[in-house]
């Protein structure tokens, strides 16, 4: 073993923990490295009613079958569920179901002609296998176009100036081709939280003779005589290969010697930060839908999603869990505001949804936030993916930014350790 490769991995969320198993596999020497004292990164866990739960809401797509089988893979199948929830639009005022065909025929706010009209071109997406056909185009550019003016003003202006706001009006066709093409009415979730998943990843790694290593700030990373030297607050690390799942520009500034080109080309983007707030109540907020897309102006929240919709409230001590979600950009001022103000804000908005609504339903709340959580996918965003193999020997990139035409997802970030992992140990001295 001491003959074996040693390969260091930065970032302990989903693509990292699936590399270092793979890697682990393969008989190397691993090392993974983490900044926080725990792992999950983006889908890292609080506990809330006793359980473990996202700080930001997760699910999965029957399509998700790259995780499906990793969850599999490590002992925990038999807990996935798949739920068929409610997921709904607020919009002059009230909820409309837009999840099935009836649905977005019964959406009156549209006349009859762009209802049929808007689910025609929805059943086009979701069989049109080939996204490239749409690069080229913004989706508000798309939609007016193939749905009509009126289906754009009703829905999907709407949801993209509340997902995206400024920059609403250049994200990609792609972008939205793939919410359509890949959504699923059943929705997988882990029993008791993803939490396990990671949890159990952890155990598998360490197990197998991983070092995982928490509360490690990387510093610096160079690559010089056929070495690459990871430099963190817990000390020096030199190992034969890397893998970086950091965001690429959080890479850029970690990364010495990288060409002035390689930096123009790929230190480029935009990404929100996720900011939620997370509420315990006594009370059923909303009638059974489980996801509210917020389409009306003046709320301080782009979606509610009432968690015990979907899974059941005595998962989580009895208590109702209410997601009150957001993606901004980090200069917003809601992520500087006092958590006491945003949660008096928030609630005073949730009347607005529910008049029946009572500050005293809360039983506890929490405010959570991330950077780099959602990359705005814009035109040209496919033209500026770095490869995962740098120009610094040895050292190789695995991230968000990578699974275009979609922005984030574990299923994404599994199937791209799996695929990283493999390039990553061809050429490697063989391992035992």
């Amino acid at each position: 073993m001491a003959d074996s490769p040693s390969i260091g991995v930065i970032g302990g969320g989903i693509l990292g923990l699936t590399a270092a198993l793979r890697f682990m596999q393969a008989g190397a020497r691993v090392t993974l490295i983490e900044r926080e004292d725990h792992v999950g990164g983006l889908v890292a866990s609080f506990q809330i009613g006793g359980t473990n739960l996202e700080r930001f809401y997760h699910h999965l797509f029957r399509s998700d079958v790259d995780v499906q089988n990793l969850i599999a893979e490590v002992g925990l199948g038999g807990d996935l569920v798949w739920p068929k929830p409610d997921t709904s639009s607020f919009f002059q005022g009230r909820i409309w179901g837009l999840d099935s065909a009836t649905d977005v025929l019964r959406f009156s706010p549209m006349p009859l002609v762009d209802r049929v009209r808007m689910g025609m071109v929805l059943a086009y997406l979701k069989f049109e296998r080939n996204y490239h056909k749409l690069e080229g185009q913004t989706a508000a550019q798309w939609v007016q176009r193939w749905m009509g003016p009126r289906a754009y003003n009703a829905v999907w202006g709407p949801l993209l100036r509340a997902k995206f706001g400024d920059m609403a009006d250049r994200v990609a066709m792609p972008w939205l081709w793939s919410r359509v093409h890949l959504r699923s009415s059943r929705l997988g979730y882990l029993r008791r939280g993803f939490y396990r998943l990671y949890h159990r990843l952890q155990e598998v790694l360490e197990q197998g003779g991983v070092e995982v290593l928490l509360g490690a700030e990387v510093r610096a990373i160079r690559s010089s005589d056929g070495n690459v030297e990871v430099e963190t607050s817990a000390g020096q690390r030199t190992f034969d290969r890397v893998l970086v799942t950091a965001p690429t520009r959080l890479f850029m500034r970690l990364a010495e010697g990288l060409p002035d080109d390689y930096r123009a080309r790929y230190d480029w983007g935009d990404y929100y930060g996720a900011h939620a707030v997370i509420l315990g109540l006594n009370h059923q907020l909303l009638d059974g839908v489980y996801w509210l897309s917020v389409q009306d102006p003046g709320f301080p929240f782009l979606a509610v999603v009432e968690h015990t919709n979907y899974m059941p409230p005595s998962d989580y001590g009895g208590l109702h869990v209410v997601y009150l979600g957001n993606y901004l950009p980090m200069s917003d001022p809601l992520y500087q505001r006092p958590d006491a103000d945003v949660l008096s804000d928030f609630m005073s908005a949730l009347k607005r949804i529910n008049p029946e609504f009572d500050p005293s339903w809360v039983v506890e709340s929490h405010v959570f936030k991330a950077p780099f959580a959602q990359p705005i996918v814009t035109v040209d965003f496919h033209e500026h993916i770095p490869p995962h193999e740098t120009p610094l020997l040895g050292v190789f990139l695995a991230n968000m930014f990578q699974v275009y035409p979609q922005d984030r997802g574990q299923n994404y970030s599994v199937r791209m350790a799996n695929e990283v992992a493999a390039q990553m140990l061809q050429g490697l001295a063989p391992l035992t």
